[in-house]
């Protein structure tokens, strides 16, 4: 094999894919096996990278320590380059990447011979040999032998002229990871970010548990839920679209008192920026807590994951400079929206902020709108506005059917919003727990359902009874992988590993 047949960029990708599926056949004809089960490997790259100076041997003292072991190494080639009877090439593992020497004098002419004549860019190995140092001063693994674990039939993209489309790295996200080492490091820390979330509940005495995702009635949210059939019960179940709050809630009247989930839920709703229909989501409930608990614990929780998975308290999020160390700041609902837009929510109707609305240029849909949706609308255009980090309070009860509302302010609730950057990153209260009045909240939102509202939440009798056995003050709050995706500064659909494509016609 020449250094043409190894260059990728120099063979058209249907020749490219002949090419090597020759060579696949007549690695079988010489009874190899191209896809075996078994492999040894004795050390990860990285470690003999680290370790190399004392894994370093020359091979005189190689060939005079009978009892000196070899260093297995497995991985996938990045690069070939042969000189004769001289080879060097790229290994690359999950934690590294080394360069390897195949010399005819070491692993023999007929395997020196398959490993020119039979193997590509791309090739998963197996090889062990011991640690030198090139007379450029590299470092390097002198193969001593090697084994054929996987024979790849088509070739990776170029490292420098890879995958530019934006649709054809996320439809080929598995090269576009190979080709763009940022994306890796991404998938990387967005494991960090919820082990962080994790961590952080587990240390504050939260148990982790797992709630439904097929519901009979969803709730605890608004938003338009996937529909599908439970063959075995003969009836049309919901996919969640929040992560288990009703379940949860149901725990808190069972007598747990700190409870939290990480879950996939779904909304079947439009796609932008911000907003995906299949996510990641947290969820936690804390009996005997309020809103003004829950603000103090989630705004200690964000610092100590923006620490833990990026190391720092500091980012650059949509043009803001956001320091989450900063003391956090409370912006009130209906003091926001009247200073930037004149309107005053608890004294408007929903022709008043239509009207608005064409003003300030605010498309919305007008399927099933109402005055609900109408204030949502206008302080969405507000936030945007909003640098951050703070918290959002003094939200309508109009908006808020889960949510208690004060006492001396009936029409305003308990609930708090991280904001930052210009967009909410999470949503707490404390908890509704009077049965009757959620049963009436509940009526409010199947009339808007009635009314052509498909987000408005769904009258859950098992819930409101179970309400009635009676359920402990609480603070619930839950965010979502938009917040990592936040902290990335990126758009969610590309913070996903495997985003939602459409088949290609």
């Amino acid at each position: 094999m020449d250094k043409k047949e190894n260059n990728p960029s120099t063979i058209n990708p249907s020749d490219e894919y002949k090419i090597r599926v020759e060579r696949l056949k007549r690695i079988r004809e010489k009874n190899i096996d191209p896809y075996p089960a078994v492999s040894k490997r004795t050390h990860m790259i990285n470690e003999v990278l680290a370790d190399f100076k004392k894994l370093s041997k020359t091979p005189t003292e190689v060939e005079g320590e009978k009892s000196a072991k070899d260093i297995f190494l497995c991985g996938r080639l990045r690069s070939i380059r042969s000189h004769g009877n001289l080879s060097f090439t790229q290994l690359q593992d999950d934690s590294g990447m080394i360069q390897l020497a195949f010399s005819k004098k070491e692993v023999g002419d007929e395997k020196y011979k398959e490993f020119v004549k039979l193997i590509d860019i791309g090739d998963f190995v197996q090889v062990n040999g011991y640690c030198f140092l090139t007379h450029k001063g590299e470092q390097s693994l002198m193969v001593k032998d090697w084994k054929l674990l996987t024979k790849t039939l088509r070739p990776l993209p170029e490292k420098f002229h890879g995958l530019k489309d934006e649709e054809e790295r996320l439809r080929k996200r598995y090269l576009d990871i190979i080709a763009n080492p940022e994306v890796k490091e991404m998938i990387i820390k967005k494991g960090k970010f919820w082990n962080a979330i994790r961590n952080f509940l587990l240390n504050k005495g939260f148990m982790e548990v797992q709630t439904p995702a097929l519901e009979i009635k969803t709730g605890g949210a608004d938003a338009r839920p996937f529909i599908t059939h439970h063959n075995a019960l003969d009836l049309d179940v919901y996919l969640r679209i929040s992560t288990g709050e009703l379940w949860h809630k149901r725990l808190m009247v069972a007598g747990f008192e700190k409870v939290f989930e990480i879950g996939r839920q779904f909304r079947n709703e439009g796609m932008d920026a911000e907003h995906l229909q299949d996510y990641e989501q947290m969820e936690f409930y804390w009996a005997y807590a309020d809103y003004q608990k829950g603000m103090k614990l989630v705004e200690e929780m964000f610092k100590y994951v923006a620490q833990e998975t990026f190391g720092t308290t500091k980012f650059k999020i949509r043009g803001f400079d956001i320091d989450l160390n900063k003391k956090w700041k409370i912006y009130n609902y209906q003091e926001t929206v009247k200073k930037v837009t004149g309107i005053d929510i608890l004294n408007t109707d929903q022709k008043e902020i239509e009207q608005k609305l064409q003003e300030l240029k605010i498309e919305y849909d007008s399927k099933g709108f109402n005055l609900t949706r109408a204030i949502d609308n206008l302080w969405k255009y507000c936030r945007k506005q909003i640098a951050g980090p703070g918290f959002l309070v003094g939200v309508p009860k109009v908006v808020s059917p889960l949510a208690k509302s004060f006492p001396d302010q009936p029409e305003i609730t308990q609930r708090f919003q991280p904001i930052i950057a210009g967009s909410e990153l999470g949503n707490g209260y404390s908890e509704l727990n009077d049965p009757l009045d959620q049963a009436e909240r509940f009526k409010v939102q199947e009339k808007l359902r009635e009314a052509g509202d498909e987000e408005a939440q769904m009258y859950d009798k098992e819930f409101v009874e179970a309400l009635e056995h009676g359920m402990p003050p609480t603070c619930g709050y839950g965010m979502s992988e938009r917040v990592f995706s936040f902290l990335m500064d990126k758009p969610a659909r590309e913070c996903q590993i495997f985003p939602l494509m459409k088949p290609k016609e």
